[in-house]
């Protein structure tokens, strides 16, 4: 930042006013201290089916909200190991959960009340394995 060397009187006056009641800043350090949320919840979904999966999911989202969870991290796996293959009449793409949940999850009205985004995980997380649902403070 650079300083202004000859600062005028009115501007001393008004920075002066403004540092003792800032009131239209807003203080994202303080709203989030305050904010007593838990912070993740975390599930493993290897294993389930599409079905067994999708329920859960709902399960989960709605529970986690109640108790005030900020975040819910879905390990869905990467779909590398999936036996869908053998069935021929499920789609390899579609049944896979990574793709499956978050598209369960977007179409189905009542959890979109209770979502803020859906993204794919950090790398440290899980990356393409893992889903981050963010929740609304309800």
């Amino acid at each position: 930042m650079i300083k202004k060397k000859n600062l005028s009187k009115e501007d001393s006056e008004v920075w002066q006013s403004y540092i003792k009641d800032p009131t239209d800043v807003y203080d994202k350090d303080l709203r989030e201290k305050s904010d007593n949320r838990k912070e993740r919840f975390k599930f493993d979904l290897h294993g389930y089916t599409l079905d067994e999966a999708n329920k859960k999911v709902k399960e989960i989202v709605i529970s986690c909200s109640k108790n005030k969870y900020r975040e819910i991290l879905l390990i869905t796996g990467k779909g590398l190991h999936s036996t869908s293959g053998a069935d021929t009449y499920v789609s390899s793409d579609l049944s896979k959960l990574r793709y499956s949940v978050p598209e369960f999850i977007s179409s189905d009205d009542e959890l979109k009340n209770f979502i803020i985004s859906i993204e794919e995980a950090e790398k440290k997380d899980g990356g393409d394995g893992a889903i981050l649902i963010k929740l609304k403070n309800l």
